[in-house]
Parts: C-alpha cells; sequence; structure tokens
C-alpha cells in the first residue's frame, strides 16, 4: 500500500512539473507536430485494420447467434452500431492503443534516462519533463478522438462488407439497423471518453519512462508496467466515465 501511494505521489509530482516553467511556445510546437506524426499518424493504419475486421465479425457473430423469425432483420445493424459507438471505437481502441503508444513513449523516455540524455537537458536548464512529455500529451489528445472516428466508420464498412461480399444479409436491413433511433450523444459519449483515455496512457507511459532506474532491462519492465497500470486505469475510468455520461 505504501509503496503505491508513493509511486502516486511521484507522478503527481512529474504532472506538476510537465504542467510548469514552460519552453518557448516555438520549441513545444516543432515537438508537437513530430509526436502527432509519431504517435496518432502512424497508429491510423492498425486502426483502421482492426476496426474493419472487427465490424466484420459483430455483424456476422451477431447474425447468426441471434437469428429469430421474432426479431427484426435490422437488429444486426443496430447492435453493430451501439457496440461500435459505446464502447470499442473508444475504450478498446484505447486499450490497443495503450500497448503500442504506450510502450513507444516508456520504452523512448526509459532510453533517454539510461543514456543520460535527459540529465544532460537539466544541467542545460531545460525543464526535461515538460519539455519531452508535454508535447506527447498534446498529441495524445488532439488525435485519439480522430482516431476514434476513424475507428467507426471502419466498422460500419467492415459491416457493409460482410453484406456485399459475404451476403449473409442486405445492406438495405444493415442500413435501417444502423439508423434506427440514432443518439448523437453516443458519438460524443466516446469521444470525451477517448480524452481521458488519451490523458491516461500519455501521463502514465511518460511516468514509467521518465522515472525508469538501472539499464536496458529495466526500461523492458518499465514498459511492460506502463501497459499493464494504463490498460487498468483505462477500465476503471471507463466505468466511472460510463455512469457519468449515460447515467
Amino acid at each position: 500500500m505504501f509503496k503505491v501511494l508513493r509511486t502516486f505521489g511521484r507522478y503527481i509530482m512529474l504532472l506538476g512539473r510537465i504542467f510548469s516553467r514552460p519552453e518557448s511556445m516555438r520549441m513545444y510546437l516543432k515537438q508537437l507536430v513530430k509526436e502527432v506524426e509519431q504517435l496518432g499518424v502512424n497508429s491510423a493504419g492498425i486502426v483502421l485494420l482492426i476496426s474493419f475486421f472487427i465490424g466484420a465479425v459483430i455483424t456476422i457473430q451477431i447474425k447468426l447467434n441471434i437469428e429469430s423469425p421474432w426479431m427484426p432483420r435490422w437488429t444486426v445493424g443496430y447492435v453493430t452500431r451501439e457496440i461500435m459507438l459505446l464502447e470499442f471505437s473508444s475504450s478498446i481502441m484505447c486499450l490497443i492503443l495503450a500497448g503500442k503508444v504506450g510502450s513507444n513513449i516508456a520504452s523512448e523516455l526509459g532510453t533517454m534516462r539510461v543514456t543520460q540524455q535527459i540529465d544532460a537537458l537539466e544541467i542545460m536548464g531545460v525543464n526535461s519533463a515538460s519539455y519531452l512529455i508535454l508535447p506527447k500529451i498534446a498529441a495524445l489528445v488532439i488525435f485519439i478522438p480522430v482516431l476514434v472516428t476513424f475507428s467507426i466508420f471502419s466498422g460500419i464498412i467492415g459491416a457493409y462488407a460482410t453484406c456485399w461480399f459475404g451476403g449473409i444479409m442486405t445492406s438495405t436491413n444493415l442500413e435501417f439497423g444502423l439508423q434506427y433511433t440514432f443518439v448523437e450523444w453516443y458519438v460524443w459519449c466516446g469521444i470525451i471518453k477517448s480524452l481521458f483515455f488519451a490523458f491516461i496512457i500519455a501521463t502514465v507511459s511518460a511516468f514509467f519512462g521518465y522515472t525508469v532506474e538501472g539499464g536496458s532491462i529495466a526500461v523492458g519492465k518499465a514498459s511492460t508496467d506502463s501497459v499493464v497500470c494504463s490498460s487498468a486505469l483505462i477500465l476503471f475510468s471507463d466505468i466511472i466515465l460510463t455512469k457519468l455520461l449515460m447515467g
């Protein structure tokens, strides 16, 4: 228990350093563009690919498992839409990104720590925590909602693909289900949740990488710990945010 409290205290202190004593805005903008490309744009491919196949699989599974003369034919499209909007494209996709992006952040900062590059920045009078971590936080908070939107559209395209190429149902029935009692707030719920998840991924991963002690083995352990901790916090905050936003 003491170790958890100590780690949480160090995390809060690091956040204080990140958001204090900012360097020049020009320096931040240059870093921000770099991080958006590295953490956000480079993740778009895997997001689109996974979402496409998940949308297709969800459609097939629902069609095969709830097929009944008592169920309307458009139910498949309706359920697929609700799953993609409410959970997969926001929560599950951010769990996947915690593994890809979070480990990237932790390993990058951990390597800089063990090779004393962070110490060199401190000697030059640069607020290393703010210079290295704040652009990563900003990049993820800006771009992850974009990835969530891409995920929703890619999942819907995957659902249509099962109709066009798989022939499991007509695209007309799927389209009617996708449009049936559409609630715009559900889209905003996913985007709002993704903002919190982006902050968790960026700050937790950066904390484990920035505070690593030891050699290359410690960097690998910090990368693993960052993914595990980020995933647990995303799931925990998902329960709270879902209750607040949908309650």
